[in-house]
């Protein structure tokens, strides 16, 4: 599954961090995520899959060799309670717009954020309202109205219902397959059957990320090892 070089939009060579409690996240990691797509990782706890994202999203630096990463990154939490901050789901949006843009303008990239998950008219629509997969498709929305590229999502349909898990996966395949602007998405997960929705799927352990594989084949690999 190796995408040239040029294209990727992401990628750790021999990176490592240790924590001061003497934890070693990351052991030498090195990976790339080629380009868009649903990319997603499964391991176990303790593997370094939060700290890869802290990384990936700024928060912390590698202690040794180098990551590139020259998109914009958003992250989109487990729970999107931790995420959505006002009452409406268009005033909640409103925050990641660009302060500068003018009234008419944010009130149509609003409703076009909120038409692209499947929140289509709900701009009005109180937040404590809303079901949890509506309310993490709007966090998704979020993630978009920031202009990012690269979406990180640490499990994000594991607080879900199977139906709401579905319609989150179902949105983040849209936006990884859109014609235009296809964005790019690294997902966590632990739930083995959403890896065969993957356009590449990889084991994380010990701090390290083992190579793409189709998701059916490392799910019926992980199985095995069971």
């Amino acid at each position: 599954m190796g995408t040239d070089t040029n294209e990727r939009v992401l990628q750790f060579e021999s990176v490592s961090f240790c924590w001061p409690s003497g934890t070693h996240a990351l052991d030498r990691c090195s990976f790339s995520v080629p380009g868009p797509g649903l990319w997603m990782l499964v391991g176990s706890n303790g593997s370094g899959k939060s700290t890869l994202f802290r990384m990936i999203g700024g928060l912390i630096q590698p202690q040794s060799g180098q990551m590139d990463c020259n998109v914009q990154t958003a992250l989109v939490f487990q729970n999107p309670d931790h995420q959505l901050l006002l009452p409406s789901c268009g005033s909640d949006l409103l925050l990641n717009l660009p302060p500068t843009l003018a009234p008419a303008l944010k009130r149509k990239r609003i409703a076009h954020l909120l038409e692209q998950v499947g929140l289509a008219g709900m701009a009005g629509r109180q937040i404590h309202t809303l079901s949890g997969g509506q309310k993490q498709r709007l966090a998704i929305a979020g993630a978009l109205a920031s202009e990012a590229k690269l979406l990180l999502l640490d499990e994000p349909t594991a607080l879900l219902d199977p139906s709401s898990q579905n319609s989150v996966l179902a949105t983040v395949q849209q936006l990884c397959h859109r014609s235009l602007n296809p964005l790019t998405a690294l997902w966590i997960t632990h739930r083995l059957d959403e890896l065969d929705h993957a356009d590449g799927a990889a084991l994380m352990e010990k701090g390290m990320i083992g190579p793409w594989e189709k998701g059916l084949a490392l799910r019926r690999t992980l199985k095995a090892l069971a």
